[in-house]
């Protein structure tokens, strides 16, 4: 099956409609985790021409409501989405050079995902976001 048929699979399946600018929204994030809004917008125009940035938002924010993509805004970056969603995966952020990549759930001993205070919230989620030198840019920094 192609990737299109996966795509339109996906929208009817979120009860969205199957739309040209929804199906390259979703192509350009799933071939490029954690990209900012002017990517996707440079990657979906290069797919079907003139789209508004306007049209790129709102079909971002419509999949980012319908559970197909996921909005994270690591410390000090724009907004970026990602297509892995619903496993409560975290991310390493290079401080050089802004490179960000998924890490599953913490392992080992976790106090600081479990709240010392709830509040009363049913808490579901944790967010975690890890920091450092991606391995290029530590090879820089060394040399």
């Amino acid at each position: 099956m192609s990737a299109t048929v996966d795509f339109e699979y996906m929208l009817r399946g979120a009860e969205l409609r199957v739309t040209r600018p929804r199906v390259a929204v979703l192509s350009a994030v799933h071939d490029h985790p954690h990209a900012d809004t002017d990517s996707i917008i440079g990657l979906v125009r290069a797919e079907l021409g003139g789209v508004s940035h306007q049209a790129v938002y709102d079909v971002l924010r419509a999949l980012t409501a319908a559970g197909l993509l996921r909005r994270i805004e690591p410390p000090g970056s724009v907004a970026r989405y990602e297509a892995r969603v619903g496993d409560n995966h975290h991310h390493v952020v290079c401080r050089s050079c802004g490179a960000i990549a998924d890490v599953d759930c913490a392992v080992g001993e976790a106090p600081c995902l479990t709240a010392s205070d709830d509040h009363g919230f049913t808490i579901d989620e944790a967010e975690v976001v890890y920091r450092g030198l991606c391995p290029d840019c530590s090879a820089t920094t060394t040399l």
